[in-house]
């Protein structure tokens, strides 16, 4: 092969290669449970796990627990109203889970109050949901309502220790509330 030749076959290689990068869909920022580092795909369409691709949202054959994890990736990406739509289409949204999306969702669009009141309903139903417990932590802080911020805390702790994701994200939001 000639160093032209070589040259040539990089630039193809590359080209490729970006390609192929660029028609995948793109992962959410965030943790590692649940939908936080589930791909996203374009408006419309919703990723399906069994398939691991994106999927048309209408006639999608996924279960409740796929719709809630896409819709915290949505979210994840800043994408909350598509998240809370998502939410809508679940058969069964009265789980912890979904009610801690719905509760993360809304309070991202700024209406914080609602978004507690998902918390809590989320919290009733799985009170060992650390993840939720977070999220209803850095609620409060946003409120001003430290001392609730700090109960959370503290629960959290007697869940997962001082070294899991949520209780450190919490401290953090306490600690300095522009983290949030």
């Amino acid at each position: 092969m000639t160093t032209a030749s070589v040259k040539i076959a990089s630039v193809v290689a590359g080209g490729c290669m970006a390609a192929l990068a660029l028609s995948m869909p793109a992962f959410a920022a965030g943790g590692s449970d649940d939908g936080a580092t589930m791909p996203v795909c374009k408006k419309g369409q919703m990723y399906d796990k069994k398939t691991q691709k994106c999927v048309k949202q209408q006639g999608a054959n996924v279960t409740d627990e796929n719709r809630a994890d896409y819709a915290y990736a949505l979210a994840k990406a800043e994408r909350y109203d598509e998240a809370l739509a998502m939410l809508d289409t679940l058969q069964n949204p009265n789980t912890a889970e979904a009610l801690n999306y719905r509760g993360y969702a809304t309070r991202k669009l700024g209406r914080t109050d609602e978004g507690i009141s998902y918390y809590l309903k989320s919290v009733q139903l799985d009170p060992g949901y650390a993840k939720v417990r977070e999220y209803l932590g850095e609620a409060y802080v946003i409120k001003g309502q430290i001392d609730l911020a700090k109960d959370q805390l503290s629960t959290i702790k007697t869940i997962c220790g001082t070294d899991c994701e949520e209780y450190r994200d919490l401290h953090e939001a306490i600690t300095d509330p522009s983290k949030i």
